[in-house]
């Protein structure tokens, strides 16, 4: 037990954010400096099963709980978090389900942000600033509304030995230390954050060609046609590892000596592992969602009034990517290159 910044003892804290796998990642901020806090609790996180992985290994969490929307129902939900007995609950979320869930805990201090019809759920409650701040600011603007002082600005995302000797294992002997690795991910939770795959074949061309470049095209569910794609529209060679989990891709990431990659949870892996990252960007916005780090750079079509609109769907003809040209994502990589002092 440790006394908390805020009123009473605090043994027990949840965090919660079930989705998506870049978000979770992005809000792990929050745990170290929940951790310096209360060096005494336990501290627990409420995530759906795809983005699991992501927090395993935390060494500031004790404990992960999955909700599966198939199996538990909402009720069970709640008797869940109740059982839990936890003092602090701190919705992340900030659903209608979450907040209800979050109302219902039985926690004393519950924080949340002040959404439309949100409110009622908690008795501490933070300005939402998600459409000014980078949403590692706005995490961390909960624990503000808390108490807590911010000591730590760090997302964590870990893999361990296990996983790195997995990559080593299957990268194919050209991929050798020292050679110049680039991962090219076209993978994106939305279609209109996608940039198109006959581009992202040429850039590679172009990378192969000019710094002798190793391709390699990562994939996740349903994604392995897109690599296929991809490597058939190249001239030169590309490499497609097999199936791995988020902890061997975040090791993978590693191995690699830059990231290009649409505005997607792999591309915030590769910033979290250290990766100098190139993303490119449209209907999300990079100063609210941009790789997280000084090493990063980002592209888009600039000029367009449109960008950073959110539409997951788009009436009127994507112009944010088909028209972002395969030279101003090049021009992009060798700015990234020179930002990092990386001679390939």
């Amino acid at each position: 037990m440790t006394a908390a910044p805020g009123p009473g003892p605090v043994h027990r804290i949840l965090v919660i954010k079930l989705r998506a796998i870049g978000d979770v990642l992005l809000s792990t901020i929050v745990t170290k400096n929940l951790r310096l806090a209360y060096p005494l609790a336990q501290i627990h996180y409420l995530t759906e099963s795809p983005s699991v992985e992501v927090l395993r290994g935390n060494p500031f969490i004790d404990d992960v709980l999955v909700y599966d929307r198939k199996s538990m129902s909402g009720l069970g939900l709640i008797r869940a978090v109740r059982r839990g007995g936890y003092d602090v609950v701190i919705d992340l979320f900030g659903n209608p389900r979450t907040a209800l869930l979050t109302r219902l805990s039985g926690a004393g201090q519950r924080v949340g942000f002040r959404f439309r019809g949100r409110s009622y759920a908690y008795n501490i409650v933070a300005e939402p600033r998600g459409n000014r701040v980078h949403n590692t600011e706005f995490n961390l603007d909960a624990l503000g509304a808390l108490g807590v002082a911010i000591q730590d600005r760090s997302i964590y995302f870990s893999y361990d030995d296990a996983d790195v000797r997995c990559v080593e294992s299957f990268l194919p002997p050209a991929f050798t230390r020292g050679s110049f690795v680039v991962c090219i991910n076209s993978g994106g939770g939305w279609y209109t954050k996608r940039w198109g795959l006959d581009r992202f074949a040429a850039l590679a061309d172009h990378l192969v060609a000019e710094y002798n470049a190793r391709i390699v095209l990562p994939w996740g569910p349903g994604q392995l046609p897109e690599a296929e794609e991809i490597r058939k529209k190249m001239t030169g060679e590309a490499f497609i590892p097999p199936a791995t989990t988020l902890r061997q891709l975040g090791a993978l990431l590693k191995r690699c000596t830059i990231v290009v990659s649409n505005d997607s949870g792999p591309m915030h892996i590769a910033a979290a592992v250290g990766t100098p990252v190139l993303g490119i960007y449209g209907p999300t916005d990079p100063l609210l969602q941009g790789p997280y780090g000084d090493k990063h750079v980002v592209v888009r079509n600039e000029g367009l009034d449109c960008l950073g609109c959110n539409l997951t769907s788009c009436p009127i003809g994507h112009p944010c990517m088909l028209g972002l040209s395969v030279d101003t994502v090049l021009q992009g990589v060798r700015q990234l290159l020179a930002k990092n002092r990386i001679t390939p």
